[in-house]
């Protein structure tokens, strides 16, 4: 059985005006995780928590099955981090945040970033502040995959890309993912991109956890029962998630659906993509429901 990478257990950020609520969950090692939510939710939080960039109120947190207390830097040697926003200034080069990097990582290979330059088609002479959005992440991604990191942590890596340079930067987080031992953990509110690559889905909205646990197990479980409104009334309580009446019928996100392919045979049952599950628990909860 692997051993959890990343582990969560009751941590509480408050902001007074946000609060990040007792979230628990875990990412096994050698599994991409798809950290999913809207944007607030508290994904960005969640991961300054894990990379000790904040300070948590509560709970504990454990990376490498050590825990984060800013008395175990060491574990940042074995994490590339890429943000929605570059971290290295416009001014520098390439070839300049190689000369940094190798000083900063004992396990910087510079023969690697140098590689993934040219493979990322990237310039060496060029001020990186001259980039395209997608030539930051790929900057970023490439600095991250040349220290020998086993877990890369990215919050929003493809936001704003579009759907050519979302597929090359998925492409090679598959590639990474596939070597022994490595590890993702990927938030994005861009589920089409994660029901590509995930293992494991954790869903967050409003700093709570509102569903973890494998991609798959979550897809077979949930489906889109369309049905007439009178028909709606006699769906079990039990099995529903959020429902939306309309004009022509109800549509309702169920949380068993084999059980609702037996119950109900009137009924349209289709299966739900993780961008319609996360909308309907989303409505579910601004509805008080």
């Amino acid at each position: 059985m692997a051993e959890n990478v990343i582990e969560f257990r009751n941590a509480v950020k408050d902001y007074g005006d946000f609060r990040l609520d007792n979230i628990s969950f875990a990412v096994p090692e050698g599994s991409v995780c798809g950290f999913i939510g809207q944007n607030g939710a508290g994904k960005t939080t969640a991961i300054s928590l894990l990379l000790d960039l904040i300070k948590r109120d509560a709970g504990e947190v454990y990376l490498f099955g050590q825990p984060v207390d800013g008395k175990h830097a060491s574990l940042r040697e074995d994490v590339g981090v890429v943000f929605d926003e570059m971290g290295f200034h416009e001014f520098l080069t390439a070839k300049q945040i190689n000369t940094i990097l190798k000083n900063s990582y004992k396990n910087w290979n510079e023969e690697t970033f140098f590689e993934n330059l040219k493979k990322f088609s990237l310039p060496l002479n060029k001020p990186c502040g001259a980039f395209s959005r997608g030539m930051r992440m790929k900057l970023q991604i490439a600095a991250a995959l040349s220290h020998n990191a086993k877990l890369l942590v990215m919050d929003e890596p493809t936001s704003g890309l579009d759907p050519i340079v979302r597929n090359e930067i998925m492409q090679i987080f598959r590639e990474y993912e596939m070597q022994e031992d490595h590890t993702i953990l990927l938030s994005s509110h861009i589920t089409g991109d994660l029901e590509k690559i995930a293992d494991e889905v954790v869903f967050i909205d409003g700093g709570r956890i509102v569903l973890a646990g494998n991609k798959d197990e979550i897809l077979e479980k949930h489906a889109l029962l369309r049905c007439s409104n009178e028909y709606a009334g006699g769906i079990s309580k039990s099995v529903v998630v959020y429902s939306q009446p309309g004009a022509y019928g109800t549509e309702i996100l169920v949380n068993d659906a084999d059980a609702c392919r037996k119950l109900y045979p009137d009924a349209v049952i289709e299966n739900a993509t993780l961008e319609e599950i996360m909308i309907y628990y989303v409505n579910k909860s601004k509805a008080g429901a």
